[in-house]
Order: structure tokens, then sequence, then C-alpha cells
């Protein structure tokens, strides 16, 4: 495993937060061992001080890895599925699950991964945690998440994700109306530099490029309806994207200004107005593209109600 660190702290620490598969006690060990170079001179001191940019590489051994089967349980989410053949499952992502365990979560917080590993045990299909999720979808975000249903089949669609051949569409109410109707947002994303929860549009050495399309499909005089089309898939990137341009999507508290605070409470908004709507891929089942689309979330449904735009 090799990354370059987007935040200063303990070397064990850093490298436990790239990959929740991994043992923290056993990547001091692998240290201790000599199991583990920053910026190319191997270092045996798991306290040891990183700062933002500096490179790690970890030889990673079998016995790191955590057992995540044993605690990845499966437990009937309900999940709809929108699309199913012997390759993948795109299922319809409910608001409020993060889509797998991580460090900062309470400890046994179900996660739609657990509602996979239902999923599974039901069509009696071999589960691995770590060969599943072919992509991510923010806690408080609906819509389209692809799942494959075995390595294989995981390592196809990933390189279509890597390439950018898949074609994502989301939806989201955003607070004002943008200047023009369409626009292509062109700006590189990294983590905040006060915040280390949150992104920012950002030029740094550890930034990544990020580009997102959209297009205005309605609009009243504070609000408006876009769709946006995800050229690169950085954390939270939508919603730095949206932020950026001074349209914040209602409801998101962290990127959220005063005046996108005002009008969600104004609108009673109880969550983050971003659904992943389309998804398009190609199934290493037979090889043919596939479009699904997820029904929008009630949520999305009220506020546009309640705002008088049509979705």
């Amino acid at each position: 495993m090799e990354f370059t660190t987007d935040a200063s702290g303990r070397l064990d620490a850093i490298i436990a937060a790239q990959d929740s598969t991994l043992s923290r006690s056993k990547i001091q060990k692998a240290i201790k061992e000599g199991s583990v170079t920053v910026n190319g001179k191997v270092v045996e001191k798991s306290s040891l001080q990183l700062a933002e940019g500096d490179v790690i590489v970890l030889r990673i051994d079998a016995s790191l890895v955590i057992n995540q089967s044993s605690l990845v349980q499966p437990v009937n989410l309900t999940l709809e599925v929108l699309f199913e053949d012997d390759a993948v499952v795109v299922i319809n992502k409910p608001a409020g699950y993060a889509v797998h365990p991580g460090h900062s979560m309470e400890e046994n917080e179900t996660t739609i991964l657990h509602g996979i590993a239902y999923l599974f045990a039901e069509r009696k299909i071999p589960f691995s945690p770590d060969s599943t999720l072919v992509h991510r979808l923010d806690k408080p975000t609906t819509g389209c998440l692809v799942v494959a249903k075995n390595d294989v089949c995981f390592a196809a669609l990933q390189k279509q994700f890597e390439e950018r051949t898949t074609i994502k569409k989301y939806l989201a109410i955003v607070s004002g109306v943008p200047e023009h109707t369409e626009a292509t947002i062109d700006a590189p994303i990294g983590r905040n530099l006060t915040d280390r929860t949150k992104m920012s549009v950002l030029k740094t050495s550890v930034s990544r490029d990020a580009k997102t399309t959209y297009r205005v499909l309605d609009a009243t005089s504070d609000c408006a309806l876009v769709e946006c089309d995800l050229h690169t898939g950085r954390t939270h990137q939508i919603r730095v994207h949206l932020s950026s341009i001074g349209h914040p999507i209602l409801g998101d508290v962290p990127y959220g200004s005063p005046a996108n605070k005002k009008l969600s409470e104004h609108y009673n908004v109880s969550g983050l107005c971003l659904h992943a709507r389309t998804i398009a891929f190609v199934s290493p089942a037979d090889n043919t593209l596939h479009t699904v689309e997820a029904p929008l979330s009630d949520l999305l449904l009220e506020v546009a109600k309640a705002t008088g735009l049509t979705v």
C-alpha cells in the first residue's frame, strides 16, 4: 500500500485511517519490523509525527488484515434492489447510513455493508466486505449504489470507475439560482486546511483534480433544481463544488452558508437534498451497457413540493 498523507499525525494512526481492514496493533508490529517507509526511508517508530505530503509505503501481509467478515454481520435493511444480474446488484441507498464501517463511527453502528451482507446471505453468495462496494455515497446521500457479487466483477467494475467510463448523474436542490443554466466546475479538491473532516476547493501538492458539470432543470426566486454529472469521484465533490460557486445544497450543514441554513430552516429541510439518480455501466455478466435509475427520495419530493420546484 502506498499513499500520500493529507494531514499531520502519528504514523500508525494515519495508516489505520487509510483502511479499516488493517489492525492497529499489527500495524505497529509491522512498523517495528521495518515494513514501513516514509519518504523512502524505513521507520520503526509508530509514534513518528508525519506532515501533510509525506509518502508512506506499507508492505501488507495477510496477518495485518482484520477479518471484517466477522465484524460485518448480516442486518436486514430492506434495501431496494434496482438492478441485478450474475455480476452486480444496484441498490437504492437510503439516507442515514454510512456505506461501510469506519474509525470515526460509533461501535457496532449499522452500515449499508451490513445490509449487503444480508442480501448476499439471502442469495447464498459468498460475502467479502473488501470486494463488494465498487464506489461510495455519503451518509446522507440517497440513490444508486453499485455492488459487485465477486472479486473478479469487483475488479472489472472498479476499472470502469477509475477510467471514468461510467455515467453518474445526481439531482440536488440548491439555495439561490446559478448565473449560468449550464456550466462545468473544474476545480481541484483537497482536505480543508483548518477542518480535517471537510474538503475544500484548493490547490496543494495533495489536492486532486475534480470536475462536475451541472444543469439547472428548474428554478424559483430563491432555489434551483440542478442535475450534476460527475467526471471524477472525489470525496464530497458535488457538495464542495456547488458550495464553491455560492449555491450550497439545501440541508448541507458542513458546506452550507448562513443564507443556505436560513433557507433550509424556512422550508423545513430535514436532510441533504442530494440524490444519485442514474448510474450507467457495462456489466461483466453480459458486456452490455446498463442504465439504472433510482426513484426520487421522499426528502427530495417533499422539498420540491415545499419550494415549488418541478422534479
